[in-house]
């Protein structure tokens, strides 16, 4: 399986011809970043602000392969969804490879809902805090999960992102297995061991 970050919280993920984006972003939206032109058979976004929820981006291939999708909502705050609403989570297993995009998730999950998830393989978890779960939270949901390979999402870089959020670092820190990818995609199969893996933005340094 090859996972592409587009940078925020916007992926492509591809095995045998069959793909998904998550969250793409309407332009202007996120600083310093800017969405190309993409192409895939299914695309999920966990809310509908701009910088999440902007599906005229992707040109859909008009096939439905059967692969198994599973969503759970979940808050985009910490009050219940009272300052920004409700998130989805989407869990989406192709290949027997299952991937979790956590969304803008403003909140640890219950302990039930993290049990619904399953086995997690891939985790594409928030880390920037402000808007979503902070490194810290995202650290321990990581920890729980226990993923095969954890990619954070939505932070601050050099060049792009809200000025509010942190930046990617703190994450790593608190991981200890960190591996800068040098590109904005990987493949994940070639990965033989645990690790958060920093995928680089195309926007960013």
């Amino acid at each position: 399986m090859t996972v592409t970050w587009y940078g925020h919280s916007c992926f492509k993920i591809e095995h045998d011809g069959v793909s998904v984006v998550f969250d793409p972003y309407k332009p202007g939206s996120v600083p310093g970043l800017l969405l190309p032109e993409l192409e895939s058979d299914y695309c999920v976004c966990s809310h509908e602000h701009d910088d999440h929820c902007f599906s005229q981006g992707v040109r859909l291939s008009g096939r439905e392969p059967d692969i198994d999708i599973r969503q759970t909502h979940t808050f985009h705050d910490d009050r219940g969804g009272a300052l920004r609403g409700e998130n989805l989570v989407t869990m989406v297993q192709i290949g027997g490879v299952r991937v979790l995009h956590m969304g803008d998730i403003g909140r640890l999950p219950d302990t039930s809902v993290i049990s619904a998830f399953g086995r997690t393989d891939v985790l594409l978890v928030p880390v920037g805090g402000y808007y979503s779960i902070d490194a810290a939270a995202a650290k321990s949901l990581k920890d729980t999960l226990a993923p095969r390979v954890t990619i954070p999402m939505h932070y601050r870089g050099e060049g792009f992102g809200y000025s509010v959020l942190s930046t990617a670092e703190d994450f790593a820190r608190l991981c200890g297995d960190a591996v800068y990818c040098p590109s904005n995609s990987a493949d994940i199969s070639a990965i033989d061991r645990p690790c958060t893996l920093i995928l680089k933005c195309p926007a960013g340094k």
